[in-house]
Order: structure tokens, then C-alpha cells, then sequence
């Protein structure tokens, strides 16, 4: 019988997450019933929204969930033969069986990293794309700020203002990523931990945001929410500040009222449907040059809750992923 690996929550942090609250265990892997594949993990991405589940959602000593891109090991579904790449909802496991259904073939371009389809060209590009064009209702012409900027989803929303012709500035923990916004990015950067963050933002937007991209809400929000112009909007993707506990409060959400402010959370799912207009567009901007990405790979199933914590940290540069196999 084969086996696989699985990474278990296994407490309930209190506060940042430590490795203790994390457990790797051996499963059996079943046979397989008609219509289900066995998929060998390759890839599988670590991400902030997972953090808020720890605390109740998600259940103790079971699979974390997750998505990954995976290989077909084993097959009785005729679409998805052995050696066929999918993409999955499979969670932290080297290996398990799921109903063919469940998978989405890859059609990878050999031109490009199979890596980019876990984010430029996956659901964290989709985030950014919607998020800041849907949710954001962003129009050319507008001034942008994107916090987290040189994370997976912030870098490529703040580049997609840019590419629509906005002014942009990006909100970032670091030199060297500031620097990879300004020098490769051609975005205006800005270190939130040096200096005062409401003056660096206005020296950079002086004429006030249309457009906040927000993925961490604390002090960055309550820095950017007097700046922002009337009829401004904030599209959340995020309010990682917050996520262990810990956070910030928030003391200027009254010009919420007085600039009719529009703040509206979203995921990644609500575009499913404008799944093919993102491709295009994404794909577009890519081979034109206009689309640059970072991204983190850790390699090892096992320092997946290693991954989770750097990211956690703010240690990764770009997209978090954990290698599993090639």
C-alpha cells in the first residue's frame, strides 16, 4: 500500500504560530474507484488567508487545506491519464486520491516556470486582477496605493495600476523590497517601518488615493484613510495586521462618512466567472514584458509549517511555495 505525508494542525496558536503546532503524520493512501486519481504533490502554496483559520475553522489533527499543482501518479478517469499536470484543492499532503472532477487540468506553456501558475497566472493573479479591477472599480488615470507591495498578490496589483496608467505607490517592510519595486517594478515604494507613513504616503500621492488596495488594515489603514479622495474605494483583500491577535486598532474610519468611501472585501473565487479575461490579460502582459514577479520556494514537505511562519513574518519575497517534488 502506498503511503503519503500530511501536515496536521495540531493546537491552536496563540499568537504568531510556532512549529509545536504543527505535526507531520503518515496516511495510508486508498485505491482508487472509478472516476478518481491519485495525485503526487508538486508544488503547494502557502498563504496569509490560512492564518485566521487556525483559530477555530480549521480542524485539529486533520489535512490543512490548500491548493497546489500536482502530477497524476494513478488514474481510472480516461481525461486525466498518468503524467497528466492538474491543479488542486488537495491541501498539505504528498499524496492523495480525489475524485477526478475535483481537479483542473494544466495545460502549463513550456516557456514559463510551472511555479507562475501557483500566482501571476493562478488564483493570486486573479486576486490582484479583480480585486483591484472589479471590487476596486479602478479607472485610468487614478492614483493607487497597494500595501504589501512586495508580497505575491500586492506586487502584481500594484503593476497592473501601473500598466493602466495610474500613479502608483506601494506600501513594503524592507530596502530590498522597496528596491525590487522601484528598480524592477517601476513602482514608488515606500518602507512603512522607516520614518512617518502618512507623510511618506502624501510625499508620494500628494494629490490624495482614489484607489487603497489593502491587505493588512491597522496602522497602515488608519494612515491611508485621511488621504484618500471623495468617492475614494478599498477593495480588502487582506488585514494581515490583525490575523494573530495582536493587531493595531483602527481610529479614522469617520472619513468612511465624510469622503463616501466605499470599503468592500472580496476572494479570489467572485471572479471564477471572468476566469478567461484574466488569462488573456495576464497572459498579454507577460509576454510584453509588462508583468514581473518574485516568488519563495522552499524545498521539503516537511518545512511547509516553516514556510507558513516566514510568511508570517514577512520573510518571503513575492509568491510563498513549499516544493514537494518535480
Amino acid at each position: 500500500m502506498t503511503h503519503a505525508q500530511q501536515i496536521h494542525l495540531v493546537r491552536r496558536p496563540q499568537g504568531m504560530p510556532v512549529a509545536a503546532d504543527f505535526a507531520q503524520v503518515e496516511a495510508s493512501v486508498p485505491e482508487l474507484a472509478a472516476d478518481e486519481v491519485e495525485v503526487e504533490a508538486l508544488l503547494v502554496s502557502v498563504d496569509p488567508y490560512m492564518r485566521p483559520r487556525f483559530n477555530a475553522d480549521q480542524a485539529l489533527a486533520a489535512v490543512m487545506p490548500g491548493g497546489g499543482i500536482g502530477r497524476i501518479a494513478r488514474s481510472r478517469a480516461d481525461a486525466l491519464p498518468e503524467g497528466t499536470l492538474v491543479k488542486h484543492g488537495g491541501g498539505f499532503q504528498s499524496r492523495f486520491v480525489a475524485p477526478a472532477r475535483t481537479v483542473a487540468r494544466l495545460d502549463a506553456d513550456p516557456a514559463l516556470p510551472l511555479s507562475a501558475y501557483m500566482h501571476v497566472l493562478g488564483g493570486t493573479g486573479l486576486t490582484a486582477w479583480g480585486g483591484l479591477l472589479h471590487t476596486g472599480a479602478l479607472q485610468e488615470g487614478e492614483r493607487v496605493l497597494v500595501s504589501t507591495a512586495g508580497g505575491a498578490v500586492g506586487s502584481v496589483a500594484a503593476q497592473i495600476a501601473l500598466i493602466k496608467g495610474c500613479t502608483v505607490a506601494g506600501l513594503t517592510g524592507s530596502d530590498e523590497k522597496a528596491a525590487w519595486l522601484r528598480d524592477i517594478a517601476g513602482i514608488q515604494a515606500i518602507n512603512y517601518r522607516t520614518g512617518k507613513l502618512s507623510d511618506a504616503i502624501a510625499a508620494a500621492l500628494p494629490e490624495g488615493i482614489d484607489v487603497y488596495f489593502e491587505n493588512v488594515g491597522g496602522n497602515q489603514l488608519d494612515a491611508a484613510l485621511p488621504l484618500m479622495r471623495l468617492n475614494g474605494r478599498i477593495p480588502v483583500c487582506g488585514m494581515i495586521s490583525g490575523y494573530n491577535g495582536d493587531g493595531p486598532g483602527v481610529h479614522n474610519l469617520f472619513n468612511m462618512i465624510y469622503k463616501r468611501l466605499r470599503m468592500e472585501g472580496f476572494v479570489s473565487t467572485d471572479f471564477q466567472s471572468a476566469q478567461a479575461a484574466f488569462q488573456s490579460e495576464m497572459s498579454g502582459w507577460i509576454k510584453a514584458g509588462k508583468m514581473h514577479w518574485q516568488e519563495t520556494i522552499v524545498e521539503g514537505f516537511e518545512r511547509i509549517p516553516e514556510a507558513m511562519i516566514a510568511l508570517l513574518n514577512g520573510e518571503n519575497a513575492g509568491k510563498m511555495l513549499v516544493r514537494v517534488a518535480v
